[in-house]
């Protein structure tokens, strides 16, 4: 369980091609160990499991389900992506509950500067826009970001500037894709009424 607060980023190192998955290779200064083998790490807010450290490398698995889910099937060497350890019992929770499970990808539509702040727009697939909620909280490649506005197409974030700084955001281009979790709480909830019908 994640609360999709940055504060680290890694590179792409190596991607190894397997018959039905790929191992990625992740270079960052995130601080962990080989005692940490088995650990959970959100990597552009996908949950993935440690499964090899060796000279400041994070060695993951992706299995097929991983890789049709998340944008890691345009995966490249030399990518950012942001990462986040896993809560610890007693941390502070400054954004919202991330299980890791990125739901769909999305579109970036526009970008778009005022003042200091960003305007991201984002197009997500039919299907999953039911889910949107004005002022919910979305996971945007492991960020716990807000919807300031659902459109047409998808939803709208700002992005003030820390949170650009900070993460892969930055590097986001319109036509980029980004990893999405919708907010539990909206998913439960819609499921809950919709299976009372």
């Amino acid at each position: 369980m994640f609360n999709g607060i940055i504060y680290n980023q890694g590179t792409i190192e190596k991607i190894a091609k397997r018959p039905k998955g790929i191992n990625i290779f992740v270079k960052s200064k995130l601080k962990v160990s080989k005692k940490d083998i088995g650990l959970s790490v959100a990597c552009d807010g996908v949950c993935l499991t440690l499964i090899s450290y060796k000279s400041k490398l994070m060695e993951f698995y992706l299995s097929k389900e991983t890789i049709l889910r998340s944008k890691f099937r345009y995966i490249k060497n030399k990518d950012k992506i942001n990462l986040e350890l896993p809560l610890k019992y007693g941390t502070k929770i400054s954004g919202h509950i991330c299980q890791g499970h990125v739901d769909t990808v999305a579109k970036v539509l526009n970008i778009k500067k005022i003042d200091k702040s960003f305007i991201f727009d984002f197009e997500i697939p039919k299907k999953e826009r039911k889910h949107l909620i004005e002022k919910a909280s979305i996971c945007v490649n492991g960020i716990s970001l807000t919807i300031s506005k659902v459109t047409k197409k998808g939803f709208q974030i700002w992005i003030i500037p820390h949170t650009y700084k900070e993460t892969n955001l930055s590097k986001l281009n319109k036509h980029s894709l980004v990893n999405i979790e919708i907010d539990i709480l909206s998913k439960y909830v819609r499921n809950y009424f919709y299976e009372k019908k």
